[in-house]
């Protein structure tokens, strides 16, 4: 039951922003970020309503696809996490989105391994925005190649740009980086027009008013919906 209250009180908020912001509400998804949850969790999520899931971790993501796949149950699953190129495999197979593409290589391998029987990987940009040493993404100025390179893998779908602002308290120091991303999303809608370029992924609980005020179309959300969580068992 708290986990269906915590999932209204989130789509309460994002519509309110959505409003500030004289946007549609519809015009924002959210994505439940399940990393280290129980299965429990994301039944009880996906019971109220939540169709899209964020895993950072591929093993513990692709255990947890498997379990819903065995159910029946059909869940939109997310890979949100930094990806190694030895783990590209499970990402390729099992999942729905990858959202940290930030490598030819990367995106090479995925494609290559995509199983053909099934849709093309839908695949966000990740970009470092805050130009952050410990975080993944590329710099701006490098989005446009690795679009180039990704629109020739018939197994990948660019949908757009994904980041992780360095975290801040100052509203304008967020929405400096949230602007920037905008930007960087109708750039790469116009050198691309002819395609399904529709998915800006930047915003958590603590930018989320920033985020869509800026132009965000998917909001990750973890703590707020699902309470704190237990890193004791992950690598």
């Amino acid at each position: 039951m708290q986990i269906k209250n915590n999932l209204a009180t989130i789509n309460q908020q994002i519509s309110q922003y959505c409003e500030l912001a004289q946007r549609n509400s519809s015009s924002v998804s959210l994505l439940a970020v399940s990393k280290t949850k129980p299965v429990t969790d994301i039944l009880a999520a996906y019971q109220a309503g939540q169709i899209a899931f964020g895993e950072n971790y591929v093993q513990e993501g692709v255990e947890k696809i498997q379990y819903f796949n065995e159910q029946n149950i059909q869940i939109e699953w997310h890979f949100i996490g930094p990806l190694q190129s030895n783990k590209t495999k499970l990402v390729a197979e099992h999942f729905d989105w990858m959202q940290t593409l930030d490598r030819e290589k990367i995106a090479t391998r995925l494609n290559e391994q995509r199983p053909h029987y099934k849709q093309p990987l839908n695949v966000l940009i990740q970009i470092n925005i805050s130009d952050e040493s410990s975080k993944s993404g590329i710099q701006p100025e490098e989005m446009l190649n690795l679009a180039k390179h990704i629109q020739n893998l018939p197994h990948l779908r660019l949908r757009g740009l994904m980041a992780i602002p360095a975290p801040t308290e100052d509203i304008s120091e967020q929405e400096q980086a949230f602007n920037q991303m905008k930007q960087l999303f109708t750039e790469l809608q116009q050198a691309f027009p002819n395609t399904q370029i529709d998915t800006l992924s930047m915003g958590m609980s603590d930018d989320m008013a920033s985020a869509i005020k800026c132009g965000s179309t998917m909001v990750r959300i973890g703590t707020a919906i699902f309470g704190k969580r237990d890193y004791a068992n992950q690598p």
